[in-house]
């Protein structure tokens, strides 16, 4: 009998995400895939999965579902609560669920989204060799309701840590910047970056981290459009940068200031409104 389990809540948002689809490009498909890759890889690793294998981006918690076969759950990124049966349980390290048991997933204490991995998976068709739901494309499964039902793959022994650090969500956060391609629409780009202070808005999605603070100062007009790629900083006529997510289009037409350090992107995506941006720049 195929494994699977009943979402019966699911907060204010529940995506399916692995590891993505880069490389589509050209095809104007954007990378998708958890924001923050690190905090799913942890999961999987606690209940024996590959770190590619698909799980759940569960924003500001609320989830809950019931398992409708015996599985092996972990829940990582910021210390956040669990119940099992209504009793405590903790995160960042393997739970077991009975068949009908229900898991409940809190809030984060900090930042914004929790990783879920199930033993064995979550198996859902693939799109373009991921399982990742792409919200601006509209690829990959659709976002979760209520009821939905989800099938599990063949599990496999948890091997490796038993116990993760919780991630720790800043509310400061410093962020390495190389400038380019489009610098020269900036008077001294490095000075402007480098003296500049901004604080997440609350229009932020898995889109792009919208910036508000300091107006970069930039040329006025646009240029034709061009290629986009993850992490990089786009600044519209206001001068309020954009740091491009996993979601973001592969094209535009507002000028890059530069290129956000790929392993700092997974703090970006953890960053609650009201968090301090600055940016450093870097050869």
């Amino acid at each position: 009998m195929k494994r699977s389990i009943t979402i019966l809540r699911t907060g204010p948002q529940a995506l399916v995400q692995d590891l993505g689809r880069p490389g589509n490009a050209h095809l104007g498909v954007p990378p998708s895939g958890a924001l923050d890759q690190e905090s799913l890889k942890l999961a999987n690793r606690l209940v024996g999965n590959p770190e590619t294998a698909a799980g759940l981006e569960i924003l500001l918690g609320g989830l809950a579902l019931k398992a409708g076969a015996s599985c092996t759950v972990a829940v990582t990124g910021p210390t956040t609560e669990l119940r099992v049966d209504g009793r405590l349980a903790d995160s960042h390290q393997p739970v077991h669920l009975k068949p009908q048991q229900t898991l409940e997933i809190g809030t984060p204490q900090t930042g914004l989204r929790t990783y879920l991995a199930i033993s064995g998976g979550l198996d859902v068709p693939e799109e373009l060799g991921s399982r990742s739901t792409d919200l601006l494309s509209g690829i990959g499964p659709d976002p979760l309701r209520d009821n939905d039902v989800l099938q599990l793959g063949t599990p496999n022994a948890a091997t490796g840590a038993d116990v993760v650090p919780p991630l720790r969500a800043l509310q400061t956060l410093v962020i390495p910047i190389r400038l380019g391609p489009r610098d020269d629409w900036f008077d001294d780009a490095e000075t402007q970056l480098r003296q500049g202070k901004w604080t997440v808005s609350d229009r932020s999605n898995r889109v792009g981290a919208r910036l508000q603070g300091t107006a970069l100062n930039r040329r006025d007009g646009e240029i034709p459009s061009e290629g986009m790629i993850t992490g990089a900083v786009q600044v519209p006529p206001d001068g309020q940068p954009v740091v491009f997510l996993n979601d973001h289009p592969t094209t535009g037409g507002y000028p890059v200031i530069g290129v956000v350090d790929g392993d700092h992107l997974r703090f970006l995506g953890q960053a609650r409104p009201g968090t301090t941006i600055r940016f450093r720049p870097v050869d």
